[in-house]
């Protein structure tokens, strides 16, 4: 018999010779054994409460606590653990009463050591595979107690995927009505113009409003696209380090092409370098600005301003609206985390939604946004993302830590 953990027994008898013989024969015939010896049964019932051991061997005929009597308390503190009795030839009624009483076998005297080792091995093997079979049975609960625990937080995620894509398609659905209506009323406006030999001024403002429509239809799909691969996990970033000063002039110089509002850089500083994804990070810088023009009244000014804080760039994007509300505000914060609801937002359901798929594109970028705003000033959004820290660089200049305004450009819409 191979068993791979070391066994352990106690030996409990009154005959100090046999209490001294029967350890012997068990350490030159078993090998990795530990063996405690005592010499009454109350001091085994006190050695068992403290030891959970593999076997148990005692004499039935001990003085003041006999062998049939230790085996019936042991059954109670430690019933998964044999116990062999050694009784003398003649004494067939006490070896049956013992079996009847739970003992896993009976030894008779003289004492046969090979018989002796045989059954304590048996019941050594005996012990250990149930105290295994106990383990794999609590390891199994336990793992289907995780397992029920993940299916449970996936039907979770489910429920919460599909309520939030039939929150996306309500707020989608509300806001594309908008520009729907207008493309419509647009276009049977140009065919009553057309009909009447309208000037060409009148006919190209009517297709830049159209256009502008498109453009807005335009934005809300693919905001409704990005929140679909969140939510899945198929939305990927492909970052690489950038200078977010070009990058900012850049796409001023793109936003403000042709018929878009009036452009100016009032400061361009030192470079700020961020590892980023260029084209998202241009989306949720437009979806902003697209914001603050829809708040700020025409002609008024917008201000865009990129500035390093510690190891943080921090792009700020501030308008002279009327602001949002402070009780609207402090749900868009609240909610920034979650689907935007049409509901609960009203005519801001669209800067939500705006604002969701930013939000989780700045995150993903290790980042966050911030709002501010005060009701009849205005509000600013600003863009926290984390800078590019070249590895070989052993020092940095303490100095360059510090907040400093890197960039401003100025809208005129």
């Amino acid at each position: 018999m191979t068993m791979t953990d070391t066994s352990y027994v106690l030996v409990v008898d009154d005959d100090s010779a046999l209490l001294q013989a029967l350890p012997q024969t068990l350490y030159l015939r078993i090998k990795d054994i530990k063996i405690d010896t005592c010499d009454s049964a109350h001091k085994a019932l006190e050695l068992a409460r403290q030891q959970d051991y593999d076997a148990i061997i005692s004499d039935i005929k001990m003085p003041g606590m006999d062998g049939l009597t230790l085996l019936e308390e042991l059954r109670e503190i430690r019933p998964e653990t044999p116990v062999l009795l050694i009784t003398g030839h003649g004494e067939h009624n006490l070896a049956i009463q013992a079996l009847r009483g739970g003992a896993y076998d009976y030894i008779l005297k003289p004492v046969d050591r090979d018989t002796l080792v045989a059954a304590l091995q048996r019941a050594i093997q005996t012990h250990q595979l149930r105290r295994r079979v106990l383990e794999q049975h609590i390891a199994l609960s336990m793992h289907a107690q995780v397992l029920e625990q993940q299916v449970q937080k996936r039907t979770a995620e489910l429920e919460a995927a599909n309520a939030a894509k039939e929150k996306l398609m309500e707020i989608v659905s509300h806001e594309l009505k908008v520009p729907l209506e207008n493309l419509k009323g647009m276009t049977q406006l140009l065919q009553r113009q057309l009909d009447a030999e309208a000037p060409g001024e009148v006919l190209k403002q009517g297709l830049v409003d159209m256009e502008h429509s498109v453009e807005r239809t335009h934005a809300l799909v693919q905001d409704m696209l990005d929140s679909s691969g969140m939510d899945t996990n198929m939305f990927v970033l492909h970052r690489e380090p950038h200078d977010l000063v070009d990058l900012c002039h850049h796409l001023l110089d793109e936003y403000t092409l042709g018929a878009g509002p009036a452009f100016t850089c009032e400061f361009r500083g030192d470079l700020v370098e961020a590892e980023v994804d260029a084209k998202r990070l241009r989306q949720v810088i437009v979806s902003l600005l697209g914001n603050a023009q829809k708040e700020a009244p025409k002609g008024s000014p917008i201000t865009i301003t990129l500035q390093q804080s510690g190891y943080e760039a921090i792009i700020s994007i501030r308008d002279t609206g009327d602001g949002i509300p402070p009780t609207v505000l402090t749900q868009i914060s609240e909610q920034l985390s979650l689907m935007p609801d049409v509901k609960a937002y009203g005519p801001h359901a669209g800067l939500c939604l705006g604002l969701y798929v930013a939000r989780k594109i700045v995150e993903r970028h290790g980042g966050h946004i911030a709002i501010q705003s005060t009701q009849g000033q205005g509000s600013m959004f600003s863009i926290y993302l984390p800078l590019y820290v070249d590895a070989s660089r052993t020092r940095i200049d303490a100095q360059t830590l510090e907040m400093h305004t890197q960039a401003v450009w100025t809208l005129i819409h």
